[in-house]
């Protein structure tokens, strides 16, 4: 199986007082276990970097970067994902959906990938399968 992850899953796996870490937790390890191909792409990457610095500091991000970064396939947005998904925020006019979401849903797409470990509500209404 493969899955995209978003930045909302890396964050609540490493904040142990976010209101999904337990079952971030459990998801993560079941996705180890059952040898799940796990795909984000360089986006999610920097979001989540700066993310976890601000809340959490910078032993977080190396945390990640060294216990969670080496599992992933990072997928390396291209300008025509990067222009398609700027089009798209422009057109949507929703504050709360994000450049790098709708560069989420590109890659996702382009790649075939139907399954999200997210706990962001944009993944769902964009028709993907949240649930692990």
């Amino acid at each position: 199986m493969i899955g995209f992850i978003d930045t909302s899953a890396f964050y609540a796996i490493l904040d142990r007082d976010d209101e999904h870490h337990r079952a971030a937790s459990a998801i993560w390890t079941s996705l180890l276990q059952d040898d799940t191909i796990l795909v984000t792409s360089n986006y999610v990457i920097v979001e989540t970097c700066a993310l976890v610095q601000h809340r959490l500091g910078a032993d977080a991000v190396r945390a990640f970067q060294q216990q969670i970064a080496p599992l992933l396939t990072i997928e390396w947005v291209a300008r025509s994902q990067h222009d398609s998904a700027m089009a798209a925020v422009l057109v949507a006019r929703r504050n709360k959906l994000s450049l790098v979401d709708c560069v989420s849903f590109i890659v996702m797409r382009e790649a075939g990938i139907r399954k999200a470990f997210a706990f962001d509500k944009h993944f769902a209404e964009q028709g993907f399968d949240c649930k692990f």
